[in-house]
C-alpha cells in the first residue's frame, strides 16, 4: 500500500474522484500544511490556520499505478490557478502535493513536469513536506456519495468526475 496526500481545491472533489478509483483502499478528507494544531473546518475556511483542504489517498500500487493516481489529481482540478478553484478562493484551496520522503518529493516534481504538457499556463502546484494531517469532521468524509443531489455536487463535482472519466475511464467505477 502507498499513500499520497494531495490538495486541489475543495477536498470533496478529490474525495469523490478517488473513492471511485479501482485500487484505492482508503480516502480521508482533512487538513494539512498549516500552523494551527487540531484545526476545524471554519478555521481552515477562514484562511487563518494556513492549512489546505487535502485528501489522504491510500492505494494498492499492484492494482493502480502511481501515475494514474497523480494523473487523476491533475485532471480533477486546475493546477494553474493560485489559491483558487472556481468560486473557492484562498490558500486553503491551493494546489499542493505533500511529500513524505525525498523520493516522493522527486516523484511529485516529475509528475508536475509531465502534467505541464497538458496545460497552457504554468502549473503552480506546490511541493510541501507533510507535517501533521488532521482528518476533517465526519460530515466531510465521503461527502459526494452521501449528498449526490446537492447543488455543489451537481454543479462542481459532477463535471470533475466527468473529466476524470474522460481520461481515466478504465480506472474508475460508476
Amino acid at each position: 500500500m502507498k499513500t499520497f496526500v494531495l490538495a486541489g481545491g475543495c477536498f470533496w472533489c478529490l474525495d469523490a474522484v478517488y473513492r471511485k478509483t479501482r485500487g484505492v483502499t482508503d480516502v480521508v478528507s482533512g487538513y494539512t500544511g498549516g500552523h494551527t494544531a487540531d484545526p476545524y473546518y471554519e478555521q481552515v475556511c477562514s484562511g487563518t490556520s494556513g492549512h489546505a483542504e487535502a485528501v489522504k489517498v491510500t492505494f494498492d500500487e499492484s492494482i493502480v499505478p502511481d501515475e494514474v493516481i497523480l494523473g487523476l489529481f491533475f485532471a480533477s482540478h486546475d493546477p494553474t490557478t493560485l489559491n483558487r478553484q472556481g468560486y473557492d478562493v484562498g490558500t486553503q484551496y491551493r494546489s499542493a502535493m505533500f511529500y513524505q520522503s525525498p523520493e516522493q518529493k522527486a516523484e511529485f516534481a516529475a509528475a508536475i513536469e509531465k502534467a505541464q504538457a497538458d496545460w497552457k499556463d504554468p502549473i503552480v502546484t506546490t511541493l510541501e513536506e507533510l507535517q501533521t494531517f488532521y482528518p476533517a469532521e465526519e460530515i466531510h468524509q465521503d461527502f459526494y456519495a452521501k449528498r449526490p443531489y446537492e447543488g455543489y455536487c451537481q454543479v462542481i463535482i459532477n463535471p470533475k468526475l466527468a473529466k476524470a472519466r474522460k481520461y481515466y475511464a478504465e480506472w474508475l467505477t460508476s
